[in-house]
């Protein structure tokens, strides 16, 4: 039995995952709010008083049967996003310190957002699969395009995290706004399709 994927697309997944795990620690480090779908978890966790853990998993499940629902299938690459990223992000947390100063703490948060773009660009431009909040974006596209999809599952997720209790802050909305359209920008400055349509990556229209 030959392993599915060419090493070129195992080698883009792993790589964009590690980029998008330096991405995410470099946004929680900023200490401005975390994204939508984490704070849709810390929401859950604290509304219900199950562990973050555990809310995550569940979350996690719940948007990508949402996802199947409009069949759009996990592949190898929603496990490699979760395990990677986690442990990235895991490893760099300890490492890395909140500046002292708001400004800094603005600068880290401006240069964390591209480099998130980025490591969403590179794995899903791998073409083996999306993790739970890109799944749901994509699973919308078409009718909606990613880039505004994508922002509506974050805005979406902020909102009732928020409601349940968690905090948002000038990071959340910046995800919210930005996020979606630097990825789409992303991929197609790297010629990269992320919409999971194709064995082999393939270069978006313009």
């Amino acid at each position: 039995m030959t392993f599915p994927y060419p090493p070129r697309q195992v080698a883009l997944l792993v790589l964009g995952c590690v980029v998008l795990g330096i991405g995410v620690a470099m946004l929680l480090t900023a200490d401005l709010g975390s994204d939508g779908f984490s704070t849709l978890v810390n929401g859950v966790s604290i509304g219900t008083g199950m562990s973050f853990l555990v809310a995550n998993a569940l979350i996690s499940l719940l948007f990508l049967l949402a996802a199947a629902l409009r069949r759009f299938f996990p592949g190898l690459g929603t496990l490699v996003q979760v395990v990677v990223v986690g442990w990235t992000v895991s490893f760099l947390i300890d490492l890395l310190d909140t500046p002292d100063g708001l400004g800094w703490r603005f600068a880290l948060l401006a240069a964390a957002l591209p480099v998130v773009a980025l490591g969403i660009a590179l794995y899903l431009g791998a073409n083996t699969g999306a993790g739970p909040a890109e799944s749901a974006a994509l699973a919308w596209d078409p009718p909606v395009p990613f880039k505004w999809s994508y922002s509506l599952v974050q805005g979406g997720g902020a909102l009732v995290g928020w409601l349940l209790g968690a905090t948002i802050g000038l990071g959340t909305i910046a995800v919210i706004v930005a996020l979606g359209p630097a990825v789409d920008l992303t991929s197609r400055l790297l010629r990269l399709d992320v919409h999971q349509g194709t064995a082999d990556p393939a270069p978006t229209p313009s």
